[in-house]
């Protein structure tokens, strides 16, 4: 296999789809439910592919084209090789919520010291973990790597493959329940985290203010780096005000932050401002590079982003949704005062069995806290009768809705669409 490995080091990098083929990559033909990336073997050499992979043995020719057992494997196992010539510091970030936005804020903020590798996007399965190390280059101080998961196993998998030195769960909540069955389940995989950093006698990161993290961070006896409320904790974050930008500053033992002015939204991302500021204060940042970062990143992809239109103030955080995210973003939505308000909510997916009662239980909190709010989706319209079916049955119904000088917040999945309504308002 090693042999097949050293093609990658004659390649530009690595490919899985014909539409977007650089030249002198290696294609590393993938299948799907709905297709065979073998059949697409020739057609990437002829696209400019230096080499390809396949698991299907009629599709090489031994010279541009080689077979494997399992092409998904070889990259996996490809990428781990690539990952272990390197000994920088590589950071694994998971957990329920707010792993994305932390990664960016993570990398946003050590950035301004490091030539830094992340995640782009959400690539953050067994697919994408390894794509994103196999773009480590000589020129990289640190990678950061987001790590998802639905099924038990699967950081343990990601771990194995990308062997972090540092290590932080953001929070452990109702996500994907369906594969998890319950909460022990998704603690049980997301710390799989911790168990492969203890291996790599590396650091973690808790938010001191979680429970359940730090019950779980005992059973690794390892260097531990805290932040959050309690004083306790290394980095200390104070919460200024929301409006619905988040307002907060930071103290640690030798240092106070001025109240930093931030462009995100919601109460949910001050724990995830503070992971950064933990970070940027271990890996030696200077604090006002570090404040800097805060204060200057965008969030983007619909995730706790502030539009302004010309009659209403949309809060967009439709990339996705469950119950411990959509009753963050209801706990922060109801804080701010002073505006009229409208939560629009889309279906959380892939809860299981839970399903039905974690939505009735969305819909009890907005009326014990006389949020106004509308609901998009089949689940939602089983409970909420005057709900609408889709993004589709909201848009046909839009005349009759008229929304003017109100902030409104958009959460659901992301399989609901309800960015598509954005232009509605």
């Amino acid at each position: 296999m090693e042999r097949l490995f050293k093609l990658f080091y004659e390649c530009t990098g690595v490919s899985t789809d014909t539409r977007n083929i650089s030249a002198d990559s290696l294609f590393v033909a993938l299948k799907g439910e709905h297709f065979n990336g073998n059949t697409f073997a020739i057609a990437a050499i002829e696209n400019g592919a230096k080499y390809a992979i396949v698991d299907e043995i009629a599709y090489a020719n031994n010279h541009t084209i080689f077979y494997v057992e399992d092409a998904l494997s070889y990259l996996q196992q490809l990428a781990h090789y690539h990952r272990l010539k390197f000994s920088i510091p590589v950071i694994g970030i998971t957990g329920s919520n707010g792993k994305t936005s932390s990664k960016e804020l993570i990398h946003a903020v050590l950035s301004k010291k490091y030539h830094s590798l992340c995640t782009i996007g959400n690539l953050n399965n067994h697919i994408g973990v390894p794509l994103t190390l196999l773009r480590l280059t000589e020129s990289h101080e640190i990678a950061i790597i987001e790590m998802g998961a639905n099924k038990p196993g699967d950081i343990a998998e990601l771990c194995a493959i990308a062997h972090p030195t540092h290590g932080i769960i953001t929070n452990i909540g109702k996500a994907h329940l369906e594969g998890f069955k319950d909460f022990q389940g998704v603690l049980a995989t997301k710390t799989e985290l911790y168990a492969s950093i203890q291996q790599n006698s590396g650091i973690l990161f808790a938010c001191m203010d979680d429970d359940v993290l730090m019950n779980a961070c005992k059973k690794y006896p390892l260097p531990l780096i805290t932040y959050g409320s309690s004083t306790k904790a290394l980095i200390v974050g104070e919460l200024s005000h929301l409006d619905p930008f988040v307002h907060f500053s930071w103290h640690n033992h030798a240092y106070h932050s001025p109240v930093l002015h931030t462009q995100l939204v919601g109460k949910y991302n001050f724990n995830n401002f503070l992971a950064a500021v933990a970070f940027g204060n271990i890996f030696e940042v200077s604090f006002e590079q570090l404040n800097e970062a805060i204060e200057g990143y965008i969030p983007q992809n619909n995730r706790s982003q502030v539009t302004k239109t010309e009659n209403n103030t949309l809060i967009i955080d439709c990339y996705n949704a469950n119950p411990s995210s959509m009753k963050s973003a209801l706990e922060s939505f109801h804080e701010i005062q002073g505006v009229e308000k409208l939560a629009i909510l889309g279906d959380m997916l892939e809860l299981g069995n839970e399903s039905l009662s974690e939505h009735q239980l969305i819909i009890n909190y907005c009326k014990e806290n006389k949020i106004p709010f509308l609901t998009v989706g089949p689940i939602f319209k089983q409970l909420n009768a005057e709900g609408f079916e889709n993004q589709e049955s909201f848009r046909a119904h839009a005349s009759n809705i008229k929304i003017n000088h109100t902030m409104i917040l958009l959460k659901g999945s992301r399989g609901i669409a309800l960015e598509k309504l954005i232009d509605l308002f």
